[in-house]
């Protein structure tokens, strides 16, 4: 790490996670040690004054987590340049959300990106396009730190010479504040002036920036503060907050730190009734004091992360990748607190299903930038052997079908969808879907202008 020239302060806080890793942590949080949460604010129920939002928004920093690949849909460049809507990307919405607030309220509102060493120079290069985002005196972005990837026989750094950069990995999202510290970025903000930052992922365009919420988090003044929906059961493999009995502090529980035996509690969604969206706010001054205070450790808890070394080939070696969340800072603040908010606030993009639901007429686009749901979004379920990466899908669906009646679409064998398809109700397209002119296991096709349900 030292050779790489990873900030010493990067190398303590993974020599953190190592000796916990040589010790045998698992980050485990047993159901009998937590409680559940309850009481909390609603975004729905805020009153705040125009000014109160103004004043607000102009002491808040946008940061966005553009770290990732989008591997797990086979790209190999960021995942924000993905065009969700025609014409636009993610990176061009976010962009565009920012860039509306600034003018409807007159404030400066900087926009800075998380990248990685894989994403980085990428973004840098489409962000040229859209002139005047970049606000005096600050960056565009920031880098992401390195560690690297452990065999997982013997937790030694792997070694891989075929491709030597799949021998290190960014350290998790929980590397924020480690990287904000290290990057110089959160002194700049703090003598500029700035108070609060409010983060989110850059492939969840739900979560544009709020100055009503921008006002709420002033106002309140916690340190810090999560965003939080209500639990649906498509929503209970995801990250949790509970409340830690010994102290009565806020705690994010992710399904990898769930006991098997406590499975079932964990997915009761009358008892655990909301979810991390992992969109979050922080005082840029109570994080400086806590990061000088703890020598730049915040001792997050540890995510063991096992993968191949190259993750398109099962067949490399196994790794283990060291890692913590963002979220989970929430139990490091005393005072942190957690708001719900509608769902529209969380719109993540993980699979073609997410995909093919945001480019279609389920969801616009406004004036502001905002990505609104038309219509209740219907269930999308793609057959992962043919639409699980954008090369195959794109080739598959290459005009989006209109999904606005639709209340489910189930895609089962090689399909492909032409022009001006309406999909209404619930359909089914499988292998053997009669009268679909093809033999069982051989590609069919939905015709142009054909209305299916």
């Amino acid at each position: 790490m030292q050779d790489a020239r990873v900030p010493q302060q990067a190398i303590d806080v993974f020599s953190h996670y190592y000796a916990q890793l040589q010790a045998g942590a698992t980050g485990m949080i047993a159901e009998a040690d937590v409680e559940p949460l309850t009481g909390i604010d609603r975004a729905a129920h805020l009153e705040v004054s125009p000014e109160d939002a103004r004043t607000a928004a102009d002491a808040t920093v946008v940061i966005k987590l553009n770290g990732g690949l989008g591997t797990s849909m086979g790209m190999d460049r960021a995942k924000s340049l993905l065009q969700v809507r025609r014409g636009l990307t993610f990176l061009d919405v976010i962009v565009g959300q920012v860039q509306h607030v600034r003018r409807a309220h007159g404030v400066r509102l900087p926009l800075i990106f998380m990248n990685s060493f894989r994403t980085r120079d990428d973004t840098r290069t489409a962000l040229a396009a859209h002139p005047g985002v970049e606000v005096p005196g600050l960056p565009l972005d920031f880098e992401q730190n390195l560690e690297p990837r452990l065999l997982a026989t013997d937790l030694t750094p792997v070694s891989w010479p075929a491709d030597p950069d799949l021998e290190w990995c960014p350290p998790g999202h929980g590397d924020l504040y480690t990287a904000l510290q290290t990057s110089g970025i959160l002194d700049r903000l703090l003598d500029a002036g700035y108070l609060y930052a409010t983060v989110s992922n850059s492939d969840n365009l739900g979560a544009a920036p709020d100055p009503e919420m921008m006002a709420w988090f002033a106002a309140s003044g916690a340190p810090y503060a999560a965003e939080v929906c209500r639990r649906t059961p498509a929503d209970v493999k995801g990250g949790y907050l509970v409340v830690r009995r010994s102290d009565g502090r806020l705690v994010l529980r992710e399904t990898a730190q769930t006991p098997p035996e406590d499975a079932e509690l964990a997915a009761d969604l009358t008892r655990h009734r909301y979810f991390h969206t992992n969109n979050l706010w922080f005082d840029l001054r109570v994080l400086k004091k806590t990061l000088d205070e703890r020598q730049g450790i915040l001792g997050l808890p540890l995510i063991k992360n096992r993968k191949t070394v190259d993750p398109t080939d099962a067949s490399t070696p196994e790794v283990i990748q060291i890692e913590s969340a963002m979220g989970a800072a929430v139990e490091v603040f005393d005072g942190a607190t957690a708001i719900e908010v509608d769902r529209s606030r969380f719109l993540p993009v993980k699979t073609t299903n997410d995909l093919l639901l945001l480019r279609s007429d389920v969801y616009g686009v406004g004036d502001d930038f905002r990505v609104r749901a038309t219509v209740e979004p219907p269930l999308i379920d793609l057959d992962k052997r043919y639409f699980a990466t954008i090369a195959d899908f794109e080739a598959r669906i290459p005009h989006v079908p209109s999904l606005a009646g639709a209340d489910t679409l189930t895609v089962r064998g090689d399909w492909s969808f032409g022009a001006d398809v309406v999909v209404a109700g619930d359909v089914v397209l499988d292998e053997a879907t009669p009268n679909s002119g093809d033999a069982p296991g051989r590609a069919a096709r939905v015709a142009e202008g054909t209305r299916l349900g």
